[in-house]
């Protein structure tokens, strides 16, 4: 009788874990202690691109709501300053000097594919029990390697699997995992789908269908990066509404309204989520690839769109690498704030990891910042390292205000104090040779030497 009395036990127990997680809550439920995540990744917005950093002329009132109700970052830094190494860092907590993919040359698939080995944010919340999706860019595996997205953790698929295909924004097709999800009307390159406009039916359509189970949803659109095959005309949008009647070049009128369109449908998300009632657990961040392009006929500075910061996308001064960073979380995140915690796409993974109660992988770059989102308690940061592999070999480090830029190896190291020169105007390195020579120990240590993207100084290393 007592054997059975105690297998009766351990039957309860195991039902009870079952039913409520190893962290007393419901396994198939999001709760205020573990919320459903949205994280919207935006392709080149400039850190001046929206409201709430200051841009005057392009209206995104919806962006602006959500730094209103919540947080603010004032020093966030993407993956890389351009896209496809910026994801890789976003989703292995890895920054480009240990990254698989550190740039976005694309020409052999192995190059930009992550490998099976590395663990990513998809697969961190797996492990927590929740659904995953992606709906956008992948571009960092296509589905016959081992960066899949599907392979990566991700239960749903839906998009680009490339960054080259995304510069269509009237594709043929897209992809719904591994088969093609043919667009009305786009057959022969005629253009009537507009494949935002489906990203974002599939994003609402994804929250409906999961509210009553956690889920991450990575929602990365193509907007406002141009179509760079389309050359003047590479601005592609259905209308340029609201800025039509503007006194403004034709691209630019295009750029703002692809902007304001991607507005609008962050405000479609924030509505459906308030109308499901799951707007108090569901964790949103918004934020951008790298800095501001200059291409399909737009030109960055028309708008400021690097917000008073120097450079732009392929550079590693400011305006390349630093990008807006918002998170709204209603009675977690405390509305109105605006942070200077340092953060960066690497500190992403063990951030998620920390949020789900999972052990962060061990060879990464990240830390959590939970504390600074959810207490506004600051974080130290370690330094900050980036490679570039499009022109030359450029690298860029922070350490504290410290900011060392490298446009070649063989030549000195730039210095800037971006506590009081965060526009990068002054090069203070005769001043301070002490600082030069840390950040440049910083700049030896902190990069391992690839056989994918082989540079000048390897031999050194």
């Amino acid at each position: 009788m007592q054997a059975i009395l105690r297998h009766l036990l351990r039957l309860t127990v195991l039902l009870a874990v079952c039913s409520f997680g190893v962290f007393g809550f419901a396994a198939d439920t999001a709760s205020p202690s573990r919320p459903n995540v949205i994280f919207i990744l935006a392709d080149d917005l400039g850190y001046g691109d929206i409201g709430c950093y200051g841009q005057k002329r392009i209206r995104t009132p919806n962006i602006d709501r959500l730094a209103e109700q919540g947080m603010r970052f004032t020093q966030a830094y993407a993956g890389s300053t351009v896209c496809a190494p910026s994801r890789c860092s976003l989703m292995t907590g890895k920054h480009t000097g240990h990254a698989t993919v550190r740039g976005n040359r694309g020409s052999r698939p192995k190059e930009m594919a992550l490998t099976a080995e590395e663990p990513t944010i998809a697969e961190v919340f797996k492990a927590a029990g929740y659904s995953t999706a992606l709906i956008g860019k992948w571009g960092v595996g296509e589905n016959d390697t081992t960066g899949a997205a599907n392979r990566k953790g991700f239960d749903l698929f839906f998009g680009y699997q490339t960054q080259f295909a995304a510069h269509d924004y009237y594709p043929g097709f897209l992809w719904r995992n591994n088969e093609r999800y043919l667009l009305p009307g786009n057959e022969d390159g005629k253009q009537v789908t507009y494949s935002h406009d489906v990203l974002m039916k599939e994003a609402l359509a994804y929250v409906r269908e999961n509210r009553n189970r956690p889920f991450f949803l990575y929602l990365a659109v193509t907007i406002p990066h141009a179509n760079n095959e389309a050359h003047p005309n590479g601005m592609q949008v259905p209308t340029n509404a609201p800025y039509a009647n503007e006194d403004w070049p034709e691209p630019e009128k295009n750029f703002a309204a692809m902007i304001t369109r991607m507005d609008d449908g962050v405000g479609s998300l924030l509505s459906l989520l308030q109308e499901l009632g799951i707007d108090d657990r569901t964790l949103v961040i918004f934020t951008s690839d790298n800095g501001p392009h200059s291409e399909g006929g737009h030109r960055s500075e028309f708008f400021q769109s690097s917000g008073g910061l120097r450079g732009q996308k392929r550079d590693m001064y400011e305006g390349g690498i630093r990008v807006p960073l918002i998170a709204r979380w209603p009675g977690r995140i405390k509305a109105g704030t605006v942070s200077d915690q340092i953060v960066a796409f690497w500190d992403f993974l063990p951030t998620f990891a920390d949020l789900t109660g999972q052990p962060p992988p061990k060879d990464i770059d990240g830390i959590s910042i939970l504390p600074a989102l959810l207490e506004n308690k600051p974080v130290p940061h370690p330094p900050l390292y980036w490679e570039f592999h499009e022109r030359g070999f450029f690298r860029a480090v922070r350490a504290g205000n410290w900011k060392g830029v490298s446009l070649d190896p063989a030549k000195p190291l730039e210095l800037y104090d971006l506590s009081r020169d965060p526009a990068e105007t002054n090069n203070v390195a005769a001043v301070h040779p002490e600082v030069v020579k840390e950040l440049e120990a910083i700049l030896r240590r902190e990069r391992t030497p690839s056989e994918i993207w082989p540079t000048s100084i390897d031999a050194g290393q």
